[in-house]
């Protein structure tokens, strides 16, 4: 399998180049270049079998060349030994329609785990046997942070440095980055906002001067490796709920667009996806760009979901390139321009290619709080908003007979005060992460400007050799 940039003038890369690599040189994200396919026998041959060896037959097409069967087994079997649930990523049914998929039982508690778990390990076996150092560099508007940290903490030949906006994200999410002693960690507080973060990170791997001091690698989902992992549990769910012999639906709580586009991927590669609900809060870009075309930024809103408190759905570059016919010119004309005016009009091609699949959805702090509410009266169960956020919008898009499965993206003790708010409870954090308000926390407080981090970068980094 090779993959191309979506800005067309990068070169190809086998797997293993775009794991390490994250960023296209060009400035655009990888993607294969071709999507392979599951056969209804193959999907139907999935029931039954465990999350690893789930993991195994869909990701194998995606890393030949760069891993063998036994080799992507073996890397699974480590990243998922660390989950605290036999299922990896069990499904919970709300009613006769409703289902929540619990993506939060990896060790930071959310659903960045399942792929940045693997990641790490993928880093390490690619790093194996050579005198590389990879520099990884990200932003975080909450999870992703803790999650790639946990991943790579004290393993050798790795610094990560990660960026967060200073008071934007919750207590527990702040903690899990920032108690981490590991001395190649580097937690970075930027005075500004995530946007502002996931546009340096780009900017240091845009600076050629730069990438050609540091071998510079990306653990955000602009890194194709980490979608990758996160299609599986599509195909897991959907084939617990009867697929392929039925259609099933899916809410996605987002705002980087990365989680669903992972079931876009899975959809293109056979599995029977009804429908993908995009699910925004008040920070709608993706919900205005599905609905009319219109991808403009706007001022980013604090909420209580930090998670997808986004403007700019960096992922969301891959769908458009992928339905405006993998023209990477024209993309690249069209990224431009929104890079120099934050707002852009989706093609034709575009809009109608979304149209039959995904359906964004806009929901306010009020309809959030009742969908807590729901859950938490209906059926018992404590979910945290971000996977509120889901759960709103999948009600509004529930069709008879089709098993709507809504992504319960986060623990809800990692937003404890928004939950007890809605609900009345206040969810205790897991045992395991039970003493994290005694740890001490480590942290540097920067400007958000390109010189204040960069130079930061620079001088905790080792250059290449």
């Amino acid at each position: 399998m090779r993959y191309v940039s979506t800005r067309g003038t990068a070169p190809s890369l086998d797997f293993a180049g775009v794991t390490l690599a994250g960023l296209a040189s060009d400035g655009g994200l990888y993607v294969p270049e071709r999507w392979p396919t599951l056969s209804p026998d193959a999907i139907a041959a999935l029931a039954g079998l465990s999350y690893v060896d789930t993991a195994v037959a869909v990701m194998m097409p995606f890393v030949e060349g760069s891993l063998t069967r036994e080799e992507l087994t073996e890397l699974c079997t480590a990243a998922y030994g660390r989950f605290d649930h036999a299922a990896i990523t069990p499904l919970v049914q709300i009613d006769h329609d409703q289902w929540l998929l619990e993506l939060f039982h990896g060790p930071t508690l959310a659903f960045k785990d399942v792929a940045l778990q693997l990641l790490g390990q993928l880093f390490e076996r690619f790093l194996k046997g050579s005198d590389q150092h990879l520099t990884i560099i990200g932003a975080t508007s909450g999870d992703t942070g803790s999650a790639a940290i946990d991943a790579v903490a004290g393993r050798a030949g790795v610094d990560i440095f990660m960026l967060h906006p200073e008071g934007r994200v919750s207590d527990v999410q702040r903690r899990q980055m920032t108690t981490v002693g590991a001395p190649n960690v580097h937690n970075i507080a930027i005075r500004g906002d995530f946007d502002t973060a996931q546009a340096l990170v780009k900017a240091m791997f845009n600076d050629a001067a730069f990438a050609r001091r540091f071998r510079l690698s990306a653990v955000n989902s602009i890194n194709w490796a980490r979608l990758m992992a996160q299609v599986v549990y599509y195909f897991y769910a959907a084939v617990r709920l009867g697929a392929p012999g039925r259609s099933v639906a899916f809410s996605v709580p987002t705002g980087n667009f990365g989680d669903v586009f992972a079931g876009y991927v899975a959809a293109r590669m056979g599995l029977p996806v009804a429908r993908l609900v995009v699910a925004t809060n008040v920070n709608d870009i993706l919900a205005r760009a599905l609905a009319s075309g219109d991808y403009s930024s706007r001022q980013v809103v604090a909420t209580a979901t930090p998670s997808m408190d986004i403007q700019v759905s960096s992922n969301f570059e891959r769908l458009l390139f992928d339905l405006g016919g993998r023209d990477g010119a024209a993309l690249a004309g069209q990224m431009k321009g929104f890079e120099a005016t934050r707002a852009m009009q989706l093609t034709n091609a575009q809009r109608d290619g979304a149209a039959g699949l995904f359906v964004g959805e806009r929901v306010d702090a009020d309809d959030m709080a009742l969908a807590m509410r729901h859950a938490c009266e209906t059926a018992a169960q404590v979910i945290d908003p971000h996977t509120a956020i889901g759960l709103a919008a999948a009600r509004r898009h529930t069709a008879p007979g089709v098993p709507m499965v809504t992504l319960a993206t986060a623990h809800p003790a990692k937003f404890r005060d928004a939950v007890e708010r809605a609900t009345g409870v206040r969810p205790a954090l897991p045992a395991r992460v039970g003493d994290l308000f005694d740890r001490e926390e480590r942290f540097t407080v920067l400007d958000a400007t390109y010189d204040a981090v960069s130079g930061y970068v620079a001088a905790h980094a080792v250059p290449r050799g």
